[in-house]
């Protein structure tokens, strides 16, 4: 078996143990579990009002084909995944569907989802594609409206204190997790960033306080870590949603170090805290609108939308970028060009990798890759 067969396998059974795992968590604390894909719908909202948020994952490299009879075979391989897990019923723990407008191939997974298999509860959270004033007070609006809807469908008020309480706890684990991104920063680095990965996958299944226990236990081992033996190009993986470890897997296996990213799972959700604004409208609005560092937002001509990358790229003393971006996913695309050039001007060389959620390509991969970490 070839090391991206084993690493897809594990991390299928990943995906099938989260589930189980969730299913059991449902029975013992009898609150309903609420799927959703992107976070511009705040997940603490979510836990505040008395319900367990779910973050969806696909399954990379299954059979798409329960998808066809609802969307076209052309659209985002990662939303048609997605969407043919939900037809065959695996994902009937799911009591409740949130989706955000990240982008019109999701959207449209909301319409199709809730017409064909309905839930006890749906939303569709409407995400404004400008980042200006009048876009900011949209959002939070928006916000209002959702808790609204959340405590019609559970019976739970959100009261203020409780939903500070919430975020509070939402980010001691956004410390906890920058606490580990910092032990990236060594050279070598103390842990690996597939290692990461399966970590931040697996917090998106679970309830915050059970993912703050697994993030200390995690930090207590890897801070008695020796370092990682050897030497490798110090790499940045920028890009589309990335559920699964198989692209970092691939990419230490040839010789690269994992000690950055820029993706939907990854530091964009933990970089910072949501401030504890007065109005925790306001922080939360600051924290998924305005800072969230999404390509699907407009925030103005030029490539200064990309100065947050370089800064990271010299915070963990980068070699070479390299790109993920799934098929038919026109945000990242069509921010590929533009940040190619800025990084080339800057001396970071990009790498990018096209890809149908699937991995299957490992070994043409796999000698890229390693083409790319000798060339820098």
């Amino acid at each position: 078996m070839t090391e991206n067969n084993r690493s897809s396998a594990a991390g299928r059974n990943a995906a099938i143990e989260s589930e189980e795992r969730i299913r059991r968590i449902k029975a013992k604390s009898g609150k309903p579990v609420i799927g959703y894909l992107c976070c511009f719908a705040p997940p603490e909202i979510i836990s505040a009002a008395g319900a367990i948020p779910y973050r969806i994952m696909g399954r990379p490299g299954e059979d798409n084909s329960a998808a066809d009879a609802y969307v076209e075979p052309y659209g985002c391989t990662y939303v048609r995944n997605i969407l043919a897990r939900a037809v065959r019923g695996e994902l009937d723990f799911l009591d409740g569907l949130v989706i955000s407008h990240s982008c019109d191939m999701v959207q449209r997974l909301y319409g199709i989802w809730t017409y064909y298999h309905p839930l006890p509860y749906s939303y569709m959270f409407n995400v404004p594609h400008q980042v200006s004033p009048w876009a900011q007070d949209f959002f939070k609006r928006e916000l209002g409206f959702f808790q609204e809807s959340l405590e019609k469908f559970t019976g739970h008020d959100i009261d203020p204190d409780s939903l500070k309480d919430t975020l509070t706890a939402y980010n001691l684990n956004r410390s906890l997790v920058r606490e580990l991104y910092a032990l990236r920063k060594e050279n070598p680095p103390l842990v690996k960033g597939s290692e990461i990965l399966d970590l931040l996958i697996d917090g998106g299944t679970l309830p915050p306080e059970d993912f703050t226990a697994l993030l200390r236990e995690k930090l207590a081992e890897a801070k008695l870590r020796s370092r990682l033996g050897g030497k490798g190009p110090r790499i940045m993986v920028w890009g589309s949603v990335m559920d699964d470890p198989a692209l970092l897997l691939i990419i230490e296996e040839a010789g690269g170090r994992v000690v950055a990213d820029d993706t939907c799972i990854g530091f964009r959700v933990w970089e910072k805290d949501v401030p504890l604004t007065d109005d925790l409208y306001t922080g939360l609005t600051e924290h998924y609108f305005i800072n969230f560092q999404c390509p699907r937002t407009d925030r103005g001509p030029g490539v200064g939308r990309f100065d947050y990358l370089l800064q990271r790229a010299r915070e963990y003393n980068i070699d070479g970028v390299v790109g993920y971006c799934i098929s038919f996913c026109d945000p990242h695309k069509f921010d590929y060009p533009d940040l190619r050039d800025y990084l080339r001007k800057e001396g970071l060389p990009l790498l990018l990798v096209d890809d149908n959620y699937s991995f299957e390509p490992a070994g043409s991969l796999k000698t890229r890759l390693q083409a790319f970490m000798e060339m820098i």
